[in-house]
């Protein structure tokens, strides 16, 4: 995976815990999707982690006899993943603004995501033009791939 960079140099900032993630986005229980980054690059990639457990508010429904964490909430884990990287790469001024999904594409589920997994998400940047932002990411549970999407990304200076 290779960004088409042009505008900054790359900087490792290294790991985020959960204060530092709320700080850097809006998103809040029930529905904040990252525990942890454990790996930031500026303007490149990012390694957030999801610690599934069955007190996850979604398994009471998907599905009771077989708890398997939904396809869309682990593609929002990725864009959440994502939205952390926009934050520490655009600076401290952008940190709560909202990032939108604008396309999901290439989607594609490789195995259910169940409690007890520790998920890896993988993002990496592909490009960025003006506010929108293209990402390719890959979610890991033991180091096998469970999911991938290619997706794109707006923020709002708002």
């Amino acid at each position: 995976m290779t960004t088409d960079d042009t505008t900054s140099a790359a900087t490792e900032v290294g790991t985020y815990d959960i204060a530092q993630i709320m700080h850097a986005i809006p998103h809040r229980y029930p529905f904040l999707l990252v525990d942890r980054v454990v790996e930031l690059v500026k303007n490149v990639s990012c390694i957030g982690i999801k610690n599934v457990t069955i007190n996850e508010n979604f398994f009471q429904g998907h599905f009771p006899t077989m708890p398997v964490m939904p396809g869309v909430l682990i593609i929002e884990c990725m864009a959440q993943t994502a939205a952390v990287l926009v934050v520490e790469t655009l600076g401290p001024d952008w940190a709560g603004k909202l990032v939108y999904f604008m396309t999901v594409d290439s989607a594609k589920f490789r195995k259910p995501v169940v409690p007890g997994d520790q998920m890896r998400v993988h993002v990496v940047k592909q490009r960025q033009r003006g506010n929108i932002w293209k990402f390719t990411a890959e979610a890991k549970v033991d180091g096998k791939v469970v999911a991938e999407a290619t997706y794109a990304a707006m923020i709002l200076d708002r």
